[in-house]
């Protein structure tokens, strides 16, 4: 299976719970961890690790986390987190995060998907020894839906370490695995091959090249399986069987030119000419870039003069070579172009990303290489590790970018925020106080009551319930007896007695009706007690507000000084790291393009000398046709 095919398997679990979620199958209960699906889902690796990783350090570090919304969602999120890193290549994070659920108390099934996944990450991180480890732990009740594709992985990382036999019958079981046609046959005649079964290799890769099916990469991989088949008949000089085998490869599929290289020197190997043309008339049409097609354009002219048609012969030669020299200037053209940076600037493009064919379409843009020299070269796995790392510190440049001018809006806002509260809060604070000296005055007053009426549950005391009108009347009385005693006259008894009977009809009402007096004083009480807590509520809502107020603007100098450093500190590192892998792929491009332009230059000699012997054995054959008249 290619790499690229593994890979994608790694995601299928988590854009499948996606896919669950965006389509209503399965409730969506913690948005933040569905936007990290989203990014996910996008291939924003990064967006997507960084805003999981927040969300699962704030549910950790929680004293409910039943409480939280994650906590449905929480064991999709410890194998998405994994997942993520994985996909980001953070391939030591990722192993860690997948041991974690390994080691925990998860369900069998849980626990033989996280091995796999770890044992994926050793298999795509060359380590064979640790993966066949990991891989030889799974046991017990395995997913349905991983089942084969466990056991592909299984053969795989036992033909790396050298196990063909076992990989050989753990394949032979996969044979009708639907996901799997056309790769677990095309393993399987390898590993045969590979351990020294000849007969069941080739019979297991012709199987593999005669696969009907619509699927685009089991067609790649019949091709493939019929390329390889076909190049091992042509050595050892089967040409009739190598021909019937390389006809079977599509015309139209990446390994055409090769097939029809091959079915065309199965021809010229049996001295069958006049069929070979036609294989290398159809090559010589292809992409001059091809290496097949360039080795056409010297094998049409050769099989022309096997048939002793000199001049056709001559013309054709005539044509490869001027073919290569423009071959061989436009490489130069390419390599300095690539020296001079063109390359990598071509490679961030976004707009080139967007187009599934953005490697061939880098030839179209100005002062760009000549990319379909280094087709093969961006298909290997080293390239597209090197690459791969490049967009990512491109894209984490861009992002230390954008976090810096996101703390310059940072600072706008806050002086907008310091700006517009400063003025406002001394009047506000002024009023507030004279507020909060009258609160705690009316406190005071309140506990003072409090205190008396519980005091007065155990020495009652009527007359502190007496009315306010009661109260007055009294005050009257005692006044008017203190000035008859004062005038020193002697007061009528009348008058007393009317005094007299004043005051015990006031002590009559308040003694008794004091009980109701009592609770009506208590109910009163709690009444100020709701109004006491409103009152303490808006305070309390207040001081909130108002710290709120300064806080979104005061305190925020020295972070932000700090995430500026840090920033312009990892700026500098990716700036250092991308020179560095930039060089590199520019080394290994330039590299790929010199090795083309030697091999051009090769070819362009053997034009040359074989343009000029064409030409001497027409003008002979002309010569002797006319001497012959």
């Amino acid at each position: 299976m290619p790499i690229r095919l593994l890979i994608s398997v790694f995601t299928i679990f988590l854009l499948s719970f996606t896919s669950k979620v965006f389509s209503g199958q399965e409730e969506l209960k913690d948005l933040y961890f569905g936007e990290a699906l989203y990014n996910a889902y996008q291939e924003d690796w990064f967006d997507a690790i960084s805003r999981l990783d927040t969300e699962l350090a704030q549910y950790h570090g929680i004293d409910e986390p039943e409480l939280d919304t994650l906590y449905y969602h929480i064991n999709h999120a410890r194998f998405a987190v994994g997942d993520f890193e994985l996909a980001y290549r953070m391939h030591q994070r990722a192993g860690r995060a997948i041991t974690a659920v390994i080691e925990g108390n998860v369900e069998e099934p849980v626990r033989n998907e996280a091995i796999y996944r770890l044992a994926n990450i050793y298999f795509q991180k060359d380590q064979p020894g640790n993966a066949l480890y990991a891989v030889e732990r799974i046991s017990g009740e395995i997913p349905e839906d991983i089942r084969d594709d466990i056991e592909f992985l299984k053969a795989q990382i036992y033909m790396v370490n050298g196990c063909f036999s076992e990989a050989a019958d753990i394949l032979l079981g996969l044979q009708d695995s639907r996901g799997l046609e056309g790769f677990a046959t095309y393993n399987l005649a390898v590993a045969l091959l590979k351990d020294g079964n000849e007969l069941d290799g080739r019979k297991y890769l012709d199987k593999a090249g005669l696969i009907e099916t619509d699927n685009s990469l089991a067609l790649a991989i019949k091709d493939k399986a019929n390329i390889a088949l076909g190049d091992k008949l042509l050595e050892e000089r089967s040409f009739e069987n190598a021909k019937l085998v390389l006809d079977r490869v599509r015309l139209t599929g990446p390994l055409s030119s090769r097939a029809l290289l091959g079915s065309g020197w199965a021809d010229a190997s049996q001295d069958n000419f006049k069929n070979a043309i036609v294989p290398w008339s159809l090559l010589v049409t292809g992409q001059v870039t091809d290496s097949s097609v360039q080795e056409g354009l010297l094998a049409l002219p050769y099989a022309y003069g096997k048939l002793n048609v000199y001049s056709k012969a001559a013309l054709l030669y005539g044509d490869a070579l001027g073919k290569f020299s423009a071959e061989i200037d436009r490489l130069e053209a390419s390599i300095k172009s690539i020296r001079k940076g063109n390359f990598l600037k071509a490679l961030v493009r976004e707009e080139i990303k967007q187009d599934s064919n953005w490697v061939v379409k880098l030839r179209k843009l100005p002062g760009t290489p000549e990319t379909y020299y280094l087709l093969d070269l961006m298909a290997s796995h080293d390239f597209q590790e090197s690459l791969k790392n490049f967009l990512d510190l491109e894209q984490l440049r861009k992002k230390l970018d954008s976090w810096q001018t996101d703390l310059s809006a940072f600072e706008d806002i806050i002086e907008k925020r310091r700006a517009y509260y400063e003025p406002l809060l001394p009047s506000i604070d002024h009023e507030f106080r004279k507020l909060d000296s009258n609160i705690r005055l009316r406190l005071e007053q309140r506990d003072h009551i409090k205190k008396r009426l519980e005091n007065m549950r155990i020495v009652p005391r009527p007359d502190y319930l007496a009315t306010t009108e009661e109260r007055v009347v009294g005050e009257n009385l005692i006044r008017l007896e203190n000035r008859l005693k004062a005038e020193g006259e002697e007061v009528p008894g009348e008058i007393i007695e009317r005094i007299k009977r004043l005051r015990g009809v006031i002590n009559w009402n308040v003694y008794t009706d004091y009980d109701r007096r009592y609770t009506e004083a208590y109910i009163h009480l709690r009444d100020l007690d709701q109004v006491v807590l409103n009152l303490k509520k808006q305070y309390t809502d207040f001081v909130r507000t108002r710290q709120a107020a300064t806080q979104s603007y005061q305190g925020y100098e020295d972070e932000i000084r700090r995430l500026r450093w840090q920033i312009k500190d990892a700026s500098e590192k990716v700036g250092v790291l991308m020179m560095r892998q930039g060089n590199m792929i520019e080394t290994m491009a330039v590299e790929e393009l010199s090795k083309r332009r030697e091999h051009l230059a090769e070819f362009q000699i053997k034009a040359r000398f074989a343009m000029a012997d064409s030409y001497d054995r027409a003008t002979r054959d002309q010569a002797q046709a006319k001497a012959e008249k």
